[in-house]
């Protein structure tokens, strides 16, 4: 059975930094892409970063330079390091997986099969 679970969110002045860690069983992440979404209330689920099998990142615009993806396949985790985090950083993040053994470096939620709960990122000004 395929389980993601997130770590890390919490509440944090603007400027600081946080790291999200994803949790992952039921698949082996080195054959799947893996993504980092986020979700604030009223709006659409947006992509955040992607992590191809072979370590290809893509990043939204708005979080270049700022956010790093990493995954550590032998303990079948996924990270977002964020730094110098902006109020408009806040929402939900989710963790996403997907067994396409390509790269997806759209960020589109739908070609992503499976989920985490989420873990709450509130960023204070």
């Amino acid at each position: 059975q395929v389980q993601l679970v997130e770590f890390g969110g919490g509440a944090v002045q603007a400027g600081g930094s946080l790291r999200l860690s994803c949790q992952t069983s039921g698949f082996s992440e080195a054959n799947y892409c893996m993504a980092w979404f986020r979700q604030v209330p009223g709006k659409e689920r947006e992509g955040v970063a992607t992590i191809g099998r072979f370590g290809d990142t893509t990043y939204t615009d708005s979080v270049k330079g700022r956010f790093t993806l990493s995954k550590d396949n032998a303990k079948n985790s996924l990270y977002l390091q964020m730094n110098n985090l902006q109020p408009e950083d806040t929402g939900m993040y989710y963790c996403a997986a997907s067994p396409y053994t390509g790269f997806l470096p759209g960020l589109n939620r739908d070609e992503f099969n499976y989920w985490g709960q989420g873990t709450q990122v509130t960023v204070s000004s």
